[in-house]
């Protein structure tokens, strides 16, 4: 697949995920949990690609990992986790915003810092290090929705059922 498309494919989910939490949205664990899976398995499949990384590029790695999860697991932190109509919801704040643009600004140094270090560009899958912020955020906000007592919202099956009205049904 064209390097351009993936980024606009992977830029576009990332934009509808940020779109559906700004405005708040039923919490369930799919997809709480599927994006990031799903971004961080094809980060991983990517940086199995490239062959020949040495102990130093996964070293790199593994830092730039932990930074990622770390950074999402304090913007999970800062998301509204709440109840409305006997379920969870979730929702992103200002200082879920403020968090990810420090975390972009440190992300971005990293990356400037390993490419001045010599890490292998294929080793940094852009795929990977969205997806393991994701899954950090992920993390905090599912133990949160679990401590809460509260259930996860069902799994959205159609617009019906997304939108709690029979209006569009024929």
């Amino acid at each position: 697949m064209n390097n351009w498309v993936r980024v606009g494919l992977i830029a576009a989910v990332v934009v509808v995920v940020l779109v559906r939490r700004l405005r708040g949205e039923p919490l369930n664990a799919r997809d709480l949990f599927g994006p990031p899976v799903v971004l961080t398995g094809l980060g991983l499949w990517a940086l199995a690609q490239h062959h020949g990384l040495g102990p130093r590029d996964y070293v790199w790695v593994g830092v730039g990992v932990a930074l990622g999860t770390a950074f999402g697991a304090v913007r999970g932190a800062t998301i509204r986790v709440y109840e409305r109509e006997g379920v969870l919801w979730q929702r992103y704040t200002g200082w879920t915003f403020l968090v990810a643009a420090i975390s972009l600004a440190v992300m971005a140094g990293f990356a400037a810092l390993a490419e001045h270090n010599g890490l292998a560009p294929d080793a940094r899958p852009v795929q990977l290090s969205i997806g393991v912020g994701f899954l950090g955020e992920a993390l905090v906000v599912g133990h949160r929705a679990l401590s809460s007592g509260t259930p996860f919202a069902p799994e959205r099956r159609d617009a019906n059922a997304l939108l709690g009205s029979d209006r569009f049904r024929r």
